[in-house]
């Protein structure tokens, strides 16, 4: 039976949900508070197409990961949004590092993903000016503007009568026992089903809907540089670290993008605001509330060492050259180039342990995604299938 279904928030999750309904022969309205789609964190990422050797095997991340590797492509191919296989190199620049490369490539084999291992011989075959003493080759991973496919997403989705209405913030929500009423600062909008997406602000909207999620969003923004021109031949494809594995970031790491231009970073900071993306950028009620937030505490307190080197890197153009010059040695600060920042939605336990896996709760006629950051946009559409099957809209 067709359902009227309110989703909240335009991003690349949204979007895809939105599309799977319509696809499905569902009303749909989709509320986004900006004058356009994807503007924060689909909008502002690298662009890979994930393959999924990071995720421990069997969670959500995994299966969704390795599966939207397939699905985005597919989906380009389909709809004639460009993408690139560009293959992805995951390096050890230390003896140090080979337990964690290891870890790696169990994981890898136990998710299904393609790779090889490479000495550094081997590894300088894919990237010439790569410091390696061992690496992994993930075949799979690819690059693709995600912006892009979230403007096609909602193409679809207008074409088949569902309703986009961006320039609307939520500003009330009532679940009733037979519809769901949203306020929005442009009328009500009145569903069957209510679907959050909405990123930086999903546990508000959650906490508007009158649950008590089980985690807190803090913000930690990601700045990125760009490889000067001139300098750009030095990287070939992407070039990553091996992650902490106590972090859910994958560290400092170069990707070629679409356009050709060479993305260096993210480091990653905590946020003044659910959209700082500068330290100029302070939104002081909800720095004060999300830096006081206990679980937040809990997990600075356990990592005072990494949040330093963090910070320094965020204000040493020479500390973030060093970093990426342990990849790809000679890189110095005069070879980088300023580029846009992003701010990733990571959800904290009130216990200060971070949620590692996509955190999904329900409530009645209520779908609330409450943790979903990378490798969300290329597991989108496999977030959107599982939303749609245990929502009843297939």
């Amino acid at each position: 039976m067709p359902q009227r279904v309110i989703i909240i928030g335009g991003g690349i999750v949204g979007l895809a949900v939105a599309e799977r309904a319509s696809r499905n022969g569902h009303a749909v309205t989709v509320l986004e508070k900006e004058s356009g789609w994807a503007r924060h964190q689909t909008g502002r990422n690298s662009g890979v197409i994930h393959a999924g050797p990071y995720y421990r095997p069997g969670s959500l991340k995994a299966r969704m990961c390795t599966a939207g590797n397939r699905s985005m492509k597919a989906f380009a191919d389909e709809h004639g949004v460009p993408w690139q296989l560009t293959g992805k190199l995951i390096v050890a620049t230390a003896d140090r590092e080979l337990p964690a490369l290891r870890e790696l490539a169990r994981r890898a084999a136990a998710n299904g993903v393609p790779f090889r291992e490479l000495d550094a011989a081997g590894a300088a075959e894919f990237e010439p000016n790569v410091a390696a003493v061992a690496a992994l080759r993930i075949e799979s991973t690819g690059i693709i503007d995600y912006g892009a496919v979230s403007r096609k997403l909602a193409e679809l989705v207008a074409e088949r009568g569902g309703e986009l209405r961006p320039s609307t913030e939520v500003v009330g929500i009532e679940s009733r026992p037979d519809r769901v009423v949203v306020t929005t600062t442009k009328g009500e909008a009145t569903g069957d089903l209510l679907v959050n997406c909405a990123g930086l602000y999903s546990d508000t909207v959650a906490r508007m809907a009158g649950l008590r999620p089980q985690a807190r969003i803090v913000p930690f923004r990601g700045e990125y540089f760009e490889l000067s021109p001139e300098r750009s031949d030095l990287v070939r494809g992407l070039i990553y670290p091996v992650p902490d594995p106590e972090l859910p970031f994958l560290g400092v790491h170069l990707t070629r993008m679409m356009d050709g231009s060479v993305h260096a970073g993210p480091n990653a900071v905590t946020a003044l605001g659910r959209e700082g993306y500068s330290w100029r950028d302070i939104k002081l009620g909800e720095a004060v509330k999300d830096l006081t937030y206990g679980g937040f505490l809990r997990m600075a307190a356990r990592n005072v060492g990494v949040g330093v080197t963090e910070v320094r890197r965020s204000f040493s153009k020479a500390l973030f050259a060093a970093s990426l010059s342990r990849l790809v040695p000679g890189i110095s600060a005069n070879d980088l180039v300023k580029a846009p920042a992003g701010v990733r939605a990571q959800a904290i336990r009130r216990d200060g342990t971070l949620v590692d896996d996509f955190l999904i709760e329900r409530a009645p006629r209520q779908v609330h995604v409450l943790n979903a950051p990378s490798p969300a946009a290329t597991a989108s559409l496999e977030i959107a299938a599982q939303i749609s099957e245990t929502a009843g809209l297939e």
